[in-house]
């Protein structure tokens, strides 16, 4: 391996910015903030945490009147 021309690999935290949940692993950065880890991801604890804001179908639907009809 040539010298100087590799990144410098250590240890460092991953935090997680909705639960504060933190862990280690390795990276070249010192310090990782995620939005979401296993701890508080919907697929993972099968339960949905966060109310998510109207799809754009929604609103497209109810913009121009839409109820899902088909005619």
């Amino acid at each position: 391996m040539k010298k100087g021309v590799h990144p410098e690999y250590h240890r460092c935290t991953v935090t997680c910015i909705s639960c504060g949940n933190t862990f280690e692993t390795g990276s070249v950065l010192k310090e990782i903030k995620v939005d979401t880890c296993a701890n508080c991801h919907p697929y993972y604890t099968g339960k949905q945490r966060f109310v998510q804001s109207d799809g754009r179908v929604d609103r497209f639907n109810r913009k121009y009147g839409l109820n899902g009809e088909k005619k």
